[in-house]
C-alpha cells in the first residue's frame, strides 16, 4: 500500500489531470485565433454576399443553427445528408420543406477550406453565421464561443421529438426549452429572432382561420394568401413580422400585444400567461431584448457541443468523413 504522502500526490495529480481535462473541453471565443486567423472575416463575407442575393436568407441561417442545437446539441448534425445507416435531421417534419440554406454553408465551408483545411468545424460555422446574419439585418453584436466538432451521425427521430412545432401552447414551448437548459426568459427572447424571416401557410393556416386572438385586419391580411383549402396554396410565404420582416429589432414583440403574431406558437407567449411581462418589457425596450437575446444565443451554443477527441472535423459539411 503507497505511503500517505504518496496517496496524497497520487489523488493531486488525478485531480489536476480532470481539471485540465475539463478546461480542454471548453469553448473559447479565441479558440481560432491561431489556426484559422481569417476565419471571422471569410464567413462574414460569405454570409453578406448570400443576405445580398436574398434577404431571408438571414433567417434562414439563424434557423439553423437554432434547429441544429435542439437536436443533441449544436453538433452540425442539421447539414447531414440521410445515408444508408441513418435517417437524417433533414426531412425530420420541423425542417421538411422549411429548413434551407444549406447551399450558403457549403459555399462558406469551402472557402473556409481554402482559408484553413480541416480546421474548423461545419458546428462552429453555424455559430459565427448566426451570429454574423443578425448583425448584417441590424441586430447586436456578440462574441461567439467555439470549439467544437462535428457529430458523425444524426437523428430524424431526435429532431421531430426535440423542436417545438409551431402549434406548441406556452407550457409545451417552456417545457422543450428546459428540456436543453433554457429558461423561459431566454425562450421570449430567443423566440424574437422571428422578428426576421418568413413562414408557410401551413405553419399559419389554422391561426388566422380558427383562433380569435387575433387581430381581424390582420388576419384578413393573411388569409389573402393562405386559402383555408389544405393543399391550396401550402407553400405560400408571409413575413413573421409585418413591419419590418428583413430587420432585426423588436417590433415582434410589439406584434403580439397588438395580437398580431403569426404562429399559433408566437401569440402564446403574450395571451395572459407568465410570458406576458417579458414581452411588454421587450416590447417597450430594444436594448433589454438585445440583451437578453445575446444571453440566449451564447447559452443556446452551449448545449452539448462534441469537444476534445470526440466527433470530427468533416470536411464536408453534408457527410462525415
Amino acid at each position: 500500500m503507497a505511503p500517505p504522502s504518496s496517496y496524497m500526490a497520487i489523488v493531486t495529480m488525478a485531480l489536476l489531470m480532470l481539471l485540465l481535462g475539463s478546461s480542454t473541453a471548453q469553448l473559447s471565443t479565441n479558440y481560432y485565433c491561431k489556426s484559422c486567423p481569417k476565419l471571422f472575416p471569410t464567413v462574414k463575407s460569405a454570409v453578406q454576399s448570400a443576405i445580398v442575393k436574398e434577404a431571408r436568407m438571414g433567417a434562414s441561417l439563424l434557423r439553423l443553427f437554432f434547429h441544429d442545437c435542439f437536436v443533441n446539441g449544436c453538433d452540425g448534425s442539421i447539414l447531414l445528408d440521410d445515408t444508408s445507416s441513418f435517417i437524417g435531421e433533414k426531412n425530420a417534419a420541423p425542417n421538411v420543406n422549411s429548413a434551407r440554406g444549406f447551399n450558403v454553408v457549403d459555399n462558406i465551408k469551402s472557402k473556409v477550406e481554402e482559408a484553413c483545411p480541416g480546421v474548423v468545424s461545419c458546428a462552429d460555422i453555424l455559430a459565427i453565421t448566426a451570429r454574423d446574419s443578425v448583425v448584417i439585418l441590424g441586430g447586436p453584436n456578440w462574441d461567439v464561443k467555439l470549439g467544437r466538432r462535428d457529430a458523425r451521425t444524426a437523428s430524424q427521430a431526435a429532431a421531430n421529438n426535440s423542436i417545438p412545432p409551431p402549434t406548441s401552447n406556452l407550457n409545451q414551448l417552456i417545457s422543450k426549452f428546459q428540456a436543453v437548459g433554457l429558461s423561459t426568459r431566454d425562450l421570449v427572447a430567443l423566440a424574437g429572432s422571428h422578428t426576421i424571416g418568413q413562414a408557410r401557410c401551413t405553419s399559419f393556416r389554422a391561426r388566422v382561420y380558427n383562433e380569435t386572438n387575433i387581430d381581424k385586419s390582420f388576419a384578413q391580411t393573411r388569409q389573402s394568401k393562405c386559402p383555408r383549402t389544405s393543399g391550396s396554396g401550402d407553400n405560400n410565404l408571409a413575413p413573421l413580422d409585418l413591419q419590418t420582416p428583413t430587420a432585426f429589432e423588436n417590433n415582434y414583440f410589439k406584434n403580439l400585444v397588438n395580437k398580431k403574431g403569426l404562429l399559433h406558437s408566437d401569440q402564446q407567449l403574450f395571451n395572459g400567461g407568465s410570458t406576458d411581462s417579458i414581452v411588454r418589457k421587450y416590447s417597450n425596450s430594444l436594448s433589454n431584448f438585445n440583451a437578453d437575446f445575446v444571453a440566449g444565443m451564447i447559452k443556446m451554443g452551449d448545449i452539448k457541443p462534441l469537444t476534445g477527441s470526440n466527433g470530427e472535423i468533416r470536411k464536408n459539411c453534408r457527410r462525415v468523413n
